[in-house]
Parts: structure tokens; sequence; C-alpha cells
């Protein structure tokens, strides 16, 4: 069954409307419930295809001064932050066979940065490099968190292929206790969380799933030894087979062009379009940078977070589509400066959101030559609904006489999955291939997923004692309860599109407080004071964005479809003025967080 596409609408009234009905057309019962658990039995994602060997070893039991739990760019920055601060031993555990995170993780066909990689790629300042194009592809990214780790001697003491299985702290000992999947057991004076919010793949609960009998993989376990080739392209093994992606967001719009050049014929499994924006990738010199000038990356990266931050800039250094279209990033962020709202603002954010929206969609007309297709492929929804995605290649990829859209918004998803194929609106298209590009469970870390439990003073787990009240923080970093213990991420932290540049400043953070700590032979824990005095600064100003986010289209910023929960989730005047009171908090307050050691 398909639905007749209503026509163009004229004015905000008939646009709204239309929005309204494309969101309907999409809307599941379950909503996030349609996704299976992380756990579940049908993991794609459970082997490693990047280790070469054995990887067994003896379980430690020995101590250092700082465990890090995750080796992605949070882990690797608050190691290499560490070392700036005298921190000796500095164990990173990580579950990858090397240091990158979900740039080690995900190496399909066309991954590239979709922020300036000038921009995103940090300690460029510290480790003298200058990417080589405007946005990187993904091994230009990976290189360069192996760049980071090497040059601050994070290789030596670091556990790879291991994932952490739970943190203790000892009253006694004062020390946490590190266990893993490999049998260690280890201690650590101090550990810190990095555990990322790009770490747990989707996959969605589609019937049948478990019955195809073709290949199938996640795309953060691209299978090359199936379809041949590299992350530039040339699957040759591909050439005579019938290929399914599931999911175009920001992965499949980046793997549908090298599907298309490479596969016999490519099925593009999509519920909702995204927007897709020019990239206008190109290499880059030292010179279009400015990269002969000492802290020539910091001044770009400073600018460009308060620019996206809806801060005021004297000039635009990136100039690309994230900064041109910064003001409509306000219902995105939770942390976004915001001015004195009311209706003349929203009706003229309204305004510029149609514009922009508008232009995207005749993008798509201009790019796509079938009409039916090009019609498929246009994002009918606010701009701040989905994270916006950029490139060149992704609709001339429609064009082709290989590439077949599936839309399956009226039937909600697809129906199921059968030995051979995938059937939607009863149709069957029989596949040799199933590749599922369905992203992450966003922000669902190890501690706040239960995997990795923690148990604090008195054996508490840190989730039970948040269970009643919520989680509770000073700034984010560190809990009553929970000594020692610093957590990276976005959890009542500031956000950002860069979210490199965050965890960069968390990483100077933590890093700061425990080298404070180390100073003054004191533990690092705030009072319940404190923590209700952050909580209170979260929750004034916080923005009410549930009734934008309850009219997009269903996706992960709204719960798929659910709306977004007003909470005090995030520091909710900017990201730059986020950083700004934590280097005021260090010069002033840091003492506030240290207690004294009982142990000698």
């Amino acid at each position: 069954m398909t639905t007749t596409q209503p026509s163009a609408p004229h004015g905000p009234d008939a646009l709204r409307e239309r929005y309204r009905l494309e969101r309907e057309r999409r809307v599941r019962p379950d909503g996030a419930a349609q996704y299976l658990p992380t756990e579940a039995e049908f993991g794609y994602w459970a082997a490693d295809p990047y280790v070469d060997g054995t990887t067994e070893r003896e379980p430690l039991r020995d101590t250092v001064d700082v465990a890090v739990i995750g080796g992605g760019f949070g882990g690797i920055l608050a190691g290499a932050r560490l070392r700036q601060q005298g921190v000796e031993r500095v164990r990173i555990v990580e579950r990858g066979g090397d240091f990158g995170g979900t740039w080690y993780w995900n190496r399909y066909p066309g991954i590239h940065c979709d922020v300036e990689s000038h921009v995103y790629l940090p300690l460029l300042d510290e480790t003298g490099y200058v990417p080589e194009w405007k946005y990187s592809p993904g091994d230009e990214i990976r290189r360069h968190a192996v760049r980071i780790a090497e040059k601050y001697g994070l290789y030596r003491d670091a556990l790879f292929s291991t994932g952490a299985e739970s943190l203790v702290w000892d009253d006694t000992s004062e020390r946490w206790t590190v266990t893993t999947d490999r049998g260690d057991a280890f201690h650590a004076t101090y550990v810190v969380t990095a555990t990322g919010t790009l770490s747990e793949p989707k996959l969605p609960g589609i019937p049948g799933i478990e019955t195809f009998r073709g290949h199938t993989f996640h795309t953060s376990r691209w299978d090359y030894s199936y379809t041949g080739g590299t992350p530039d392209g040339g699957m040759t093994g591909l050439a005579d087979k019938r290929v399914g992606i599931v999911g175009t967001g920001a992965t499949g719009v980046q793997a549908v062009p090298k599907l298309a050049e490479d596969a016999r014929h490519v099925y593009v499994f999509q519920r909702t379009p995204s927007s897709v924006d020019v990239r206008a990738n190109v290499r880059t010199t030292a010179e279009d940078v400015g990269a002969d000038r000492e802290g020539w990356a910091r001044e770009r990266r400073d600018n460009f977070l308060r620019i996206v931050s809806g801060e005021r800039a004297d000039r635009d250094l990136v100039a690309d589509g994230w900064t041109a279209s910064a003001a409509l990033l306000e219902k995105l962020l939770p942390s976004f400066h915001r001015p004195d709202r009311g209706d003349a603002f929203e009706a003229a954010y309204e305004a510029a959101d149609a514009a922009k929206m508008n232009q995207l969609r005749s993008r798509v007309e201009q790019s796509v030559t079938d009409p039916a297709t090009a019609e498929k492929l246009k994002p009918w929804y606010r701009y701040a609904c989905k994270r916006p995605t950029f490139s060149d290649a992704y609709y001339d990829a429609f064009n082709r006489d290989n590439v077949t859209l599936v839309d399956t918004a009226d039937t909600h998803g697809i129906e199921r999955v059968t030995e051979d194929g995938v059937v939607v609106g009863g149709v069957t298209y029989p596949l040799d291939c199933l590749i599922f590009a369905t992203g992450f469970s966003v922000g669902v870390s190890g501690i706040l997923s239960g995997k990795l439990p923690v148990h604090g003073r008195v054996g508490v787990p840190l989730l039970h004692a948040w269970a009643k009240e919520g989680p509770r923080s000073l700034h984010g970093f560190t809990s009553n309860g929970f000594p020692n213990l610093v957590r990276m991420g976005s959890l009542h932290n500031a956000s950002s599109v860069n979210f490199t540049h965050v965890l960069d400043e968390q990483a100077v953070h933590a890093a700061a407080l425990i080298a404070a700590a180390e100073a003054g032979h004191a533990l690092l824990e705030p009072s319940r004071e404190a923590e209700d005095a952050w909580q209170a600064v979260l929750s004034e100003g916080a923005p009410d964005h549930e009734w934008f986010h309850a009219a997009c289209t269903p996706g992960y910023y709204n719960r798929e479809g659910a709306g977004r929960p007003n909470s005090a989730g995030a520091y909710p005047h900017g990201a730059a003025a986020f950083h700004d009171l934590l280097r005021d908090w260090r010069e002033k307050s840091l003492d506030e967080v240290l207690r004294p050691r009982t142990v000698s």
C-alpha cells in the first residue's frame, strides 16, 4: 500500500500540516523498543575484524595511578592531558584492538567526518599536524588518534581487546578495583570513564531478521573480507551481488554512493530521508588555514564552537554548512546560547527554518532525475529534527540504473526479513547481502546502560544511588559517594556538534582535578550541597524543547517520536560559556571537591 504524496505547501500553516502528515506516516507505536537490546544474541558486531592473531595474555593484578575506561578520543585526550600534568602510570582499557574508539570500529566505505577536520581533530597545535582534507576521511582521523597516543606514551600500559566489567571502590585502601573480561583485577587510585556516546550499535527488531541466509553485518563492523576493497571503494566482491542497506542517516549517506559504484544492484531501505547539504570537500594546505601561526588550531576551534553555540564571533574562520546554519541549531543543542525569546523570535526562527529546508528540498529536485524518487528523498521536517548531513555524491547515486530507493514510511519500516530478502509493502526484494546502517544508542555509555556497574562507598551501586532523584553530579564529572571517579561524556555537561572539542575541555578539567588531588594528598568527592547547587544551575534557564521535538519526525533526538524530555540534562547557556565557567572554577574553587585521605 502507498499513500498519495501531499502537494507542496504554501505558507507556514500548510507547511506545518505537511510536516505533521509526514511525521504520522513514520511514527511507530513501539517507539524506541523497535530496536533490539544491544546484548541480543544477534550480534554482527561482536567480533573485532581488525585484530590479527591471538590476543591472549596473563591477567593483571598490579596498581596504576589512573585507569581510563575507553580508548576513543575521550580516553586518549584524558591520557594526554594527564601526561601533561605529570601523571606517570595511566592505563587505558579499550575493547578495540587499538586506539580510536568509534573511528577504530567504523571503517565503512566513504567514511568521513562531517565537521571540518581542522577543528574536529584535537591537539593539532601540540602534535604539529595539519589535516590533509577539509573533511577528513576516517583513516586520517584514526591515524591522528594513534599519533596522539604515541606522542604521550599511552601505549605503554594500555590494555586492548579488553572490556571493563566492574569498578569497585575499597574504603580501606581508598582505591578502585577494576575488573575486566580478560580476568584482570587491578587497582587504580583514580578512574576516568570515557566510554563514549557512539559505542553501542543498534539493530532493528525486524521480524525474521535472524532467518536471513545471505551475508549481513552492521556498518560499524564492515566486512571487507566479503565485499573486498577499502573505505575508498573498489569492492569487487559485490560485483555480482544484490545489496540492501537499511538506514539513511549520516552513515548511509556516505556509504550508498560507494556501494552504488561497486555492487550489481543496491536497494536503499529508507524510513525518513536525511537533509543532505553540500559538502564541498577539498584538499587543504597549511597556508589555507593559517597553520603557520602559533595556536592556530585553538583559535579556529574556539571560533567554530562559539558560532555553532549561538555566540557572537567577529568572523567565521570555518565558513561551512554548520556555521552558515548555526542559528537553526537552537532547538538541536540543549546548551545553546539563547537570546530573549518570545513569539517574534519563534516566528523569525520558523521562517528561517522553512527557507533552509526549502533550499534543501530544491537541491533534491535539481539533483535527482526521477520525480517520484526525488519526492521520496525530500526531508519534510524542521532543520533541527535530525542531525544534518553533507554529501556531494548521495543524490547522484539515485540516478544510476542499479540503485533502487525503497521507501518504508507507509509500512512503518521493513515488514519482515525472509531467508533471501526483505519485504516492504508486500513486495520481496531478493538480496545476497543485507547491511545495517542503523547507528548507535546515542549517549548510552557503559555506566548509564548498566553494563559497567560501579560500586562506591560501602558498596553502594551508582545507578541505585541515582534511582530516586536521577543523576547527581558536580559539573557532570564527580559525584558524592564515589571518590576519585571522574566521568567524561554528555551528562550534566555542555553539548556541541563538535564533540571532540567538548571532550578535550573535559579532559583538561579531569586532569586538573586529579593533579590537584595528588598534590594535596586528597580524595576527589563533591558534597551533596555542591551537587544541589549544580542541579539548580542546570535547571535555571533550561530550555523547553519538548514541544518542538514532539512535532518532529521520529528519530533518536526525540526518542523515536515520543518527544524530547524537558530535563536539566545539560548546561543551558552554551558550550563556550560552560568551558569559561570550568576554567574560573578551577582557579577559585577547586578545593571544594578535595577531601583528606585517611590512607598514607
